[in-house]
């Protein structure tokens, strides 16, 4: 691909701009860490059953244990509310 000197400076720029904001990026800590071997169960299953199957049953079981525990009085920051409704909408 033939570009002008222009062209390869706006190039080189756009570049430097995507690899800063790759740089940059934090890490994705997950909210909950699972052992490898449930890691692979979970694979498996939606494998067989179809990824929203598993993550339906997966969010009731865990919806389920915490309904056990009393949270009525811990406060969420915005960030994680908003996280919330993003992982619901899926």
């Amino acid at each position: 691909m033939k570009a002008t000197e222009l062209e390869s400076k706006r190039f080189d720029k756009a570049l430097d701009e995507i690899l800063d904001l790759f740089n940059n990026l934090e890490s994705d800590d997950p909210i909950i860490h699972f052992g490898q071997d449930v890691i692979d169960n979970i694979e498996r299953a939606k494998k067989k059953y179809g990824d929203k199957m598993v993550d339906e049953k997966i969010n009731t079981v865990v919806r389920e244990m915490l309904s056990w525990l009393d949270l009525e009085d811990v406060e969420l920051d915005k960030e994680t509310e908003d996280q919330e409704e993003e992982s619901e909408e899926k």
